[in-house]
């Protein structure tokens, strides 16, 4: 399987070329920006994107179970991801797909350095798992991470470190793991957060403070409009 893509007449290599010729004529400045977004960059962004999604989560006032069960499914999305990874540890070694500019020539590789396997990309599968799960966790978010993910893999291809299959193979085992595995991961993790919401020290973590009270108000007929009277009285 090492040959997966020896043919420069292979669409796929026909297309490695095209993205990373856009390389060679894009100025300098330009293609170390990229080798930075496309190496550590746009995992980054996933993360702090998982994160303003947590910090948005927990601030709602709705129930403890609605809030651990939301929590539950944004801390799937980075162990998803971490699974994906090791799921394609065996598929790597299986493959053996030599990375593009080892059996093709003219290529402007941006990043050096790179011995091991191309198939499938690591950083393709990363950010795709986390986006999808974030996806399950909220749309909204979701959609903005998947559009993080395909942009990841444009960057690979245009990098010159990954064949277009790497990445799209990196995409589906993303999605795959994320979907696949998210009803397995609710069941374990959304007990698990209602326990944290319990308790005292971590409670902030599935549920703010001011979500609390929110909810508390909510909950018992008349606080609100008990505590505006007694305002409108003292105010008399």
């Amino acid at each position: 399987m090492a040959g997966l893509a020896d043919s420069g007449a292979n669409p796929d290599v026909d297309l490695l070329y095209d993205i990373n010729g856009l390389a060679k004529d894009a100025p300098h400045w330009f293609d170390r920006i990229v080798e930075f977004v496309g190496e550590y960059g746009l995992l980054l962004a996933m993360v702090l994107l998982i994160v303003w999604c947590w910090s948005s989560v927990r601030r709602r006032a709705g129930g403890a179970e609605e809030a651990a069960s939301s929590v539950a499914a944004l801390v799937w999305a980075p162990l998803a991801a971490a699974i994906a990874v090791l799921v394609n540890v065996p598929i790597r070694g299986f493959v053996e797909r030599p990375r593009p500019f080892l059996d093709h020539q003219g290529l402007e590789v941006l990043v050096s350095g790179k011995t091991d396997y191309s198939f499938v990309s690591d950083h393709a599968t990363l950010t795709m798992a986390m986006a999808v799960g974030l996806f399950v966790a909220n749309r909204r978010f979701g959609l903005v991470g998947i559009g993080i993910a395909l942009l990841e893999g444009f960057c690979r291809v245009y990098m010159g470190v990954h064949y277009p299959t790497d990445v799209v193979g990196g995409f589906a085992l993303g999605t795959a793991v994320a979907l696949l595995l998210s009803p397995l991961a609710s069941l374990a993790l959304t007990p698990l957060m209602k326990a944290v919401e319990r308790s005292p020290r971590m409670g902030w973590v599935v549920r703010s403070r001011s979500a609390r009270e929110r909810a508390r108000d909510a909950f018992v007929p008349g606080a609100r409009s008990g505590a505006a009277a007694e305002e409108r009285d003292l105010a008399a």
